[in-house]
């Protein structure tokens, strides 16, 4: 099928698997001589697999690396999705039945349905697993170094620091990307993510300015520091990083 068809199949954006192309994550089966690329039943099982990571919330980076490993055991991966989303739709269930017995009137003050702790616990026990069985990246290992020791209060002043500066650019309005504003603001951003996380070269930070615009999940996230954040980042990134 087409990289349209493809696309609204799976209820991702073109620009997005065009980024997927573009970075060797998820390559079209064939691109005719007219340009159009094409994708089979193997790309589409690959666009799947890499939508259930997404959907743990696995970087696009790592993601690459797990599958392209040649240890990778898809059906092992699929078995934990599996168990993962079950746990998900048994704390949904619970919401759902505290919503009908609210519509009933009934006034019971019960909040374990909102807590997230044992989904959390095995998800990123799964992540950890996974990344460890078939990640393998620098970037990787050095943010689970850095991270590995963060208590709550760690977490808290690394969040504070980067809504920080996103508002920032979110308030930057129509100033250029390559205003002097904009290119500190950049600067700042580079500095959060090797400060807190990894180091963060200029080439990594180019392809994480693509992933801004190219990965609606990014951009959902960017835009609720105000509608047009993740692009504004996206092109300032792309200005500081020489084009």
């Amino acid at each position: 099928m087409k990289i349209s068809e493809a696309a609204r199949l799976a209820g991702v954006s073109v620009r997005t698997l065009r980024y997927y192309d573009k970075i060797g994550l998820l390559s079209p089966q064939e691109v005719t001589p007219a340009g159009y690329r094409l994708y089979g039943r193997a790309e589409l099982e690959r666009l799947q697999e890499i939508l259930f990571f997404r959907e743990l919330d696995f970087p696009l980076e790592e993601i690459k690396a797990i599958l392209t490993d040649p240890g990778y055991d898809r059906q092992a991966a699929l078995r934990c999705h599996r168990n993962l989303l079950e746990e998900k739709r048994r704390r949904l269930d619970k919401l759902i039945a505290l919503v009908e017995d609210t519509l009933k009137g009934e006034r019971t003050m019960a909040f374990d349905a909102f807590d997230r702790k044992d989904f959390e616990e095995k998800r990123q026990a799964y992540a950890q697993e996974a990344k460890a069985r078939w990640g393998n990246t620098d970037a990787w290992a050095e943010s689970q170094k850095k991270t590995g020791a963060y208590g709550k209060e760690d977490w808290d002043r690394v969040n504070r620091e980067g809504d920080a500066i996103l508002d920032q650019f979110a308030a930057l309005g129509d100033l250029p990307p390559e205003s002097p504003q904009a290119q500190e603001l950049v600067r700042q951003w580079q500095e959060h993510i090797t400060r807190n996380f990894y180091h963060c070269t200029k080439e990594i930070l180019s392809g994480l300015g693509q992933m801004y615009l190219a990965d609606d999940r990014f951009r959902e996230n960017l835009d609720t520091h105000g509608p047009g954040t993740a692009e504004r980042l996206a092109k300032a990134i792309e200005v500081y990083c020489g084009g």
